[in-house]
């Protein structure tokens, strides 16, 4: 599987760019916002995904993290592969994508081109408890504000240690440490609490379980 391409930017199209990696030139598609940070003949680096089928193999390429882990998260909707998948994120950020899913935004899902009435239920229902880690934290929240300013002292390692198994796992950092610092700073004994637990409850509370 091919992760990522570094190298020369060799060339920019609408809806692809060219890659030029150990002396193999690597087309990949991706949405105008990602081909839109790279420069013709300076030097890039995008994450990237490769799509398989029976006659052909396409690569995505991704400059954020979420990106592709919204990309990934979308095609697990029955109906929904990668040229829509690509198609939603070069209409909507996945903060916008997730908030649509988990409100029910079926007018929000549909400005999308190829995603239709049934497609956007078919979305809200199917992803509304797995998108939920991708859903920004929202400025002045109050609740956030008072765990950031009552994390216990010396519980920052173990916050950023969970925080990176979070990101592993496909969740974005913005989405993941309010998260876990919130479990922190509401736990009676930090200095007994265990890194797999915060991990567990985290992970829990990200992926909307109760």
């Amino acid at each position: 599987m091919i992760a990522s391409l570094s190298g020369e930017v060799l060339s920019i199209a609408l809806d692809h760019a060219v890659i030029e990696c150990g002396g193999v030139g690597y087309q990949f598609l991706a949405t105008p916002r990602t081909l839109g940070t790279l420069m013709r003949g300076e030097h890039a680096r995008v994450m990237t995904s490769l799509a398989v089928k029976e006659d052909a193999m396409t690569l995505y390429g991704f400059t954020a993290d979420e990106d592709r882990a919204m990309f990934h998260q979308l095609q697990v909707v029955s109906g929904l592969g990668p040229k829509l998948a690509l198609a939603c994120l070069s209409v909507l950020e996945p903060d916008e994508i997730a908030t649509a899913i988990n409100n029910g935004d079926a007018k929000k899902l549909q400005t999308i081109p190829g995603v239709g009435k049934r497609m956007s239920e078919r979305m809200a229902l199917e992803l509304k408890d797995k998108v939920k880690g991708f859903i920004t934290q929202p400025a002045g929240d109050d609740a956030w504000a008072a765990s950031q300013s009552s994390l216990p002292v010396g519980s920052g390692a173990m916050v950023d240690t969970v925080v990176e198994a979070l990101v592993g796992l496909g969740f974005t950092e913005k989405a993941a440490r309010p998260v876990v610092e919130a479990f922190v700073a509401e736990s009676e004994d930090v200095e007994t609490l265990e890194t797999a637990t915060v991990l567990r409850a985290s992970l829990a509370a990200l992926s909307g379980k109760k």
